[in-house]
């Protein structure tokens, strides 16, 4: 037992979790094993044996904003048609994709739930708190200087939101099972390609200001200082994702690629560079807490992989998005109807930036079985 409920969530098994009626409303951790949880569809196992994951809680940037975006003022979002038409009920949510995004993916990877709710949703329910919540915002990044450029909600913001979320689960539950849940969990942050493509190439205040190295340094500063911070407020799983191949975003090919469109070098190196730097240092920090597992997730190969080897993953286009025309568009900003693409399966991207549904899934697929062997 590590705590109570209030009767406001009645009796019921909820995401690995079980509350009992009785002499009060008691919470009762189910362990994850390979007879209970952590299954894919096929009934593939997932999570190694008694591994137990109370809550996913997700930070960063458009990959994984669930529909933050939708109550900020921010010209970054994806609250429109055709955004969300392969979705449960074909309406947008806010995410950045047709459909589910790797928040959704992991967070059913880990036997957690199937969707991930945005933190800002103003129809979450307490119980949802419970398994997890996103607190991400699209056009986020490390640096503060892209938050300046995009209006997106800071880390900081998204570390304060996250002690909001705690004090909520506090009062809810108590102290000691509030503490359970965010020990037992599993963090994840995705960010870094706002910084890249934006901060430092295409609107360069940065590039004028540091030389690449420089600046990526800085980066994986920030991102070391915001682990550190989770891991000061009780988280003790996390894994941060490295940069993708930024060059290959569909807009960048259009932007720097030349008239044949390729990815330019020079901005995936800039992402490279920072992944090389990022990787050791998160190692170094996971020694230096003996109690944290801190998992670094290559954004870069698998998505390099899928672009030169499309049929191997069941993709027919993997330098245009399938939205609007699919070189430059994103989020509000011309992605729309008129010209979407007939079967959004056969494009990795969906629009200019963002993976479709099922370039999220393959993407998973590809990552979880060392993100998992990391993380337990």
């Amino acid at each position: 037992m590590v705590g109570f409920l209030p009767s406001i969530f009645g009796e019921q098994e909820n995401d690995g979790i079980k509350v009992f009626g009785g002499d009060g409303w008691r919470v009762w951790w189910l362990p994850v094993t390979r007879e209970s949880r952590g299954r894919e569809t096929d009934g593939t196992t997932i999570l190694p044996k008694d591994s137990n994951v109370s809550a996913f809680l997700v930070f960063g940037d458009s990959f994984v904003d669930q529909g933050n975006n939708n109550y900020v003022i921010t010209l970054a979002k994806a609250n429109v048609p055709p955004y969300g038409k392969d979705f449960v009920g074909g309406k947008p949510t806010g995410r950045f994709s047709n459909g589910k995004t790797i928040a959704d993916f992991l967070a059913s990877a880990l036997g957690v739930k199937e969707y991930l709710p945005a933190y800002l949703d103003p129809s979450l329910q307490e119980k949802d708190l419970l398994t997890g919540v996103s607190f991400a915002s699209g056009g986020a990044g490390y640096d503060h200087q892209t938050i300046t450029i995009t209006s997106a909600l800071s880390l900081s913001v998204q570390l304060d939101m996250f002690k909001q979320y705690i004090e909520k689960l506090k009062r809810n539950i108590g102290d000691e099972a509030a503490k359970d849940i965010i020990t037992n969990s599993v963090s994840l942050v995705v960010i870094s390609g706002n910084d890249l493509w934006l901060s430092y190439y295409d609107i360069p205040v940065r590039r004028i200001q540091y030389d690449l190295p420089t600046y990526d340094n800085m980066l994986v500063k920030l991102a070391l200082n915001f682990v550190q911070e989770l891991y000061k407020l009780g988280a003790r799983r996390i894994a941060v994702s490295s940069a993708s191949p930024i060059g290959c975003y569909p807009a960048q090919r259009t932007i720097a690629g030349g008239p044949l469109r390729e990815c330019p070098e020079e901005r995936n190196q800039a992402a490279h560079l920072f992944n090389e730097m990022l990787k050791p240092q998160l190692q170094h920090f996971e020694s230096s807490f003996p109690e944290s597992r801190v998992a670094y997730i290559d954004f870069y190969n698998p998505v390099l992989n899928m672009i030169d080897n499309p049929h191997q993953y069941g993709f027919e286009v993997t330098d245009r998005g399938c939205c609007g025309t699919g070189v430059i568009e994103a989020g509000v900003a011309l992605c729309n109807n008129l010209s979407l693409c007939h079967n959004s399966s056969k494009f990795m991207y969906w629009d200019s930036f963002h993976l479709s549904e099922t370039g999220c899934n393959i993407f998973v697929n590809l990552i979880k079985s060392d993100l998992l062997n990391d993380l337990f």
